[in-house]
């Protein structure tokens, strides 16, 4: 397997995107977010491709951002994340603008981060033992990446308040009854089965489908960009606090978090 920190394939008019870091779980660093916005500029760029398929190698789909990267220097916390959180908002822009559909593809944990990202898709399809959880207040922050307009949008404010913050992970089969995935299948299925279902998009009128996909997301987004502007300001915000110190340093020793 290569190091890079995010494979780029096309089979047919499939692109497949695959994030690469499998030994941290897929966890966002740098590396891993500007190598992400890059390939989904390039398969949204690709006049060939009419499907993207986005997943994670390894036991995970995305365990969100790379938590021991926030501790080499509080100080420096907010700048840092503001710079990941400006790549990441673009890569979940691209996606939601981008004409053609785009797949996530779901195993293992589906944390932070991978939560916003696999919401930003546009379908879903996830293997049995997906668990998506919120996780950013565990570290003392607020989510990023469209996350609580996704949410909000799938469950209304009631549940997406108690979703976010008290943290209970959602099985393959809550996430499937509440929408958050279009379809579950058995883990050793899942690549097959994603594939053949991307050629099911790949076999329907172009220019209908991003005809589809721009009027539903008009029809249900509102103000996600100035939604994205207030998560990004939020994240920065709270990167500066001791909640967010304790947060992450809990996290590194494996601790209860005391705030």
């Amino acid at each position: 397997m290569s190091e890079a920190p995010v494979l780029y394939a096309v089979d047919g008019a499939v692109a497949t995107i695959t994030m690469n870091r499998p030994a941290q779980l897929n966890a966002l660093n740098r590396d891993l977010a500007f190598a992400l916005r890059d390939a989904v500029k390039r398969a949204a760029e690709d006049e060939t491709i009419r499907a993207v398929r986005i997943q994670g190698e390894g036991r995970a789909f995305m365990a969100g951002g790379d938590v021991g990267m926030f501790a080499e220097n509080f100080d420096a916390a907010p700048e840092t994340i503001g710079h990941l959180i400006e790549a990441f908002h673009g890569i979940v822009t691209t996606i939601r603008t981008m004409p053609k559909p785009v797949i996530a593809v779901l195993q293992g944990a589906v944390a932070g981060g991978g939560l916003g990202l696999a919401l930003a898709c546009d379908v879903a399809i996830a293997a049995d033992n997906v668990v998506m959880i919120s996780a950013y207040t565990k570290l003392g922050t607020s989510p990023d990446g469209g996350t609580t307009w996704s949410v909000t949008q799938a469950l209304g404010a009631r549940r997406a308040i108690e979703f976010i913050m008290l943290n209970d992970p959602l099985d393959a089969k809550g996430a499937l009854a509440l929408g958050f995935v279009n379809r579950v299948v058995p883990l050793a299925d899942l690549e097959t089965e994603s594939m053949a279902y991307a050629l099911r998009f790949v076999a329907g009128s172009k220019g209908a489908n991003a005809a589809v996909k721009r009027l539903v997301h008009a029809a249900a987004e509102g103000q996600f960009a100035s939604q994205l502007a207030l998560e990004r300001a939020s994240f920065i915000e709270r990167a500066g606090t001791a909640d967010f110190r304790e947060g992450v340093t809990a996290f590194i020793e494996k601790r209860p978090t005391r705030f």
